[in-house]
């Protein structure tokens, strides 16, 4: 492990590589989803939707506040995905009022199918790296996760500016 101070001279030429790294990240991911999305003929609100049910059953209202498309779109989308097999609607166990979405099975094998070699090779990464690395890595990716989101809301909150500015 390199360590460098904040005076380092390398220390600019470090943050420019891991911008640059972090951007080609992004871009071989949303390539690999895009791919994946092609070959199951789903487009990139579809994908969203069943991404947002990884980490649990979710209602309509959440996947339409995560995907920004209306309630229309979200129920158009929820329907496609039912009819596909990839999604169920169930009655919520807290409020039997409520519909929940879920996951189904066959969305689960074909989340293993696509994802399970990148899981279980990251998680070998993952071993590489000590405890104290993990920590560090863990902050950073978190507070830049933070400062994401951060700007999608300001760019959203800016309206319409169409300008660029």
């Amino acid at each position: 492990m390199i360590e460098v101070k904040s005076s380092s001279e390398n220390r600019d030429d470090i943050a420019a590589s891991i911008g640059l790294a972090i951007m080609q990240w992004q871009d071989a991911t949303q390539a690999y989803d895009e791919a994946v999305g092609t070959r199951l003929g789903l487009n990139m609100a579809e994908r969203h939707c069943i991404g947002l049910l990884h980490g649990g059953p979710q209602s309509a209202g959440a996947i339409a506040t995560a995907t920004g498309l209306t309630p229309a779109a979200v129920t158009a989308l929820i329907d496609r995905l039912e009819a596909r097999g990839l999604l169920t609607r169930a009655r919520s166990l807290e409020d039997r009022r409520k519909v929940v979405i879920e996951a189904t099975e066959a969305t689960g094998e074909l989340s293993a199918r696509y994802y399970g070699a990148i899981a279980r090779e990251g998680e070998k990464l993952i071993a590489t790296f000590s405890d104290a690395e993990l920590a560090t890595i863990s902050r950073f990716v978190n507070a830049a996760l933070d400062l994401q989101r951060a700007q999608l809301a300001r760019l959203k909150a800016a309206g319409s500016d169409t300008s660029g500015r």
